[in-house]
C-alpha cells in the first residue's frame, strides 16, 4: 500500500481493515489519518472509482467501517470517525490518479532531497513507468522531470479556477448540480474578495 494513502504503521493496519469494506461497498480508499488530539480523529476519504462520492455514500461507508472497526478493534482509546469525499484540491495517493488528473496543477513533495529541494509545484504531466512527470519552472523555462512515486511523501491538487470550473462542470453534466445551483456557485467565485489560488 502507498504512503500517501497510510503513513504510519497505526494508519497503514487500520486501512488493512477498512480498505476491504470500502471495496466491498464500491468504492476505493484515497486517504487514511488517524489524527491526534484529546480525543483522536480517524479521517477517511473515500471515492468511486469514476469519481463522485455524494454524503449518503460517506454515511454508509461510516457504519460499515465503525462495524468493522469494532470486530477487530485495533484502537484502545476512544476516536472519532470522520468519512469524507477527496474535495476539489483532493490528495493524490495513487499512480492512477496522477494520469487522472493529467494537466492540472499540482504541489508535490518528496522524501529526500532533489536537486536541493523537496517541493515542487507545476503542472501534471501523467505517469511513466513508476515515475510521477510533473512540469515546473526551472530559470524562467518550462521543464519536465520525473519523481519516483515513491519517493513522493504528499501530492494535493491545487485549487485554481480552472480546476473549480472543470468541477462545477463535470458535476453539472451528472446531474449532481442543477442549473439554479451552478449559477449561484460561479456569482460567489467571481465575487470581490472571494479567494485566489496565487500563492
Amino acid at each position: 500500500m502507498s504512503d500517501l494513502i497510510a503513513k504510519t504503521s497505526m494508519d497503514q493496519r487500520l486501512a488493512a481493515i477498512v480498505t476491504p469494506v470500502i471495496k466491498g461497498l464500491g468504492f476505493e480508499l484515497v486517504r487514511l489519518r488517524l489524527m491526534a488530539g484529546k480525543t483522536r480523529t480517524l479521517q477517511i476519504m473515500a471515492d468511486r472509482p469514476d469519481g463522485g462520492i455524494e454524503v449518503d455514500d460517506c454515511a454508509a461507508i461510516s457504519t460499515a467501517v465503525s462495524a468493522a472497526l469494532d470486530v477487530e478493534d485495533p484502537l484502545e482509546d476512544a476516536y472519532i470517525l470522520e468519512v469524507s469525499s477527496p474535495g476539489i484540491d483532493r490528495p493524490l495517493t495513487r499512480l492512477k490518479d496522477f494520469e487522472a488528473w493529467e494537466g492540472y496543477e499540482a504541489r508535490v513533495e518528496t522524501t529526500e532531497l532533489i536537486d536541493g529541494r523537496r517541493r515542487f509545484k507545476g503542472k501534471l504531466a501523467g505517469v511513466e513507468g513508476e515515475e510521477v512527470l510533473i512540469e515546473i519552472e526551472d530559470g524562467g523555462e518550462t521543464v519536465t522531470i520525473g519523481l519516483q512515486f515513491d519517493w513522493l511523501s504528499d501530492a494535493k491538487l491545487v485549487l485554481t479556477e480552472y480546476l473549480i470550473a472543470e468541477m462545477l462542470r463535470t458535476r453539472k453534466a451528472s446531474g449532481a448540480i442543477d442549473e439554479s445551483e451552478f449559477d449561484e456557485i460561479e456569482t460567489e467565485a467571481d465575487a470581490p474578495g472571494a479567494p485566489h489560488s496565487e500563492e
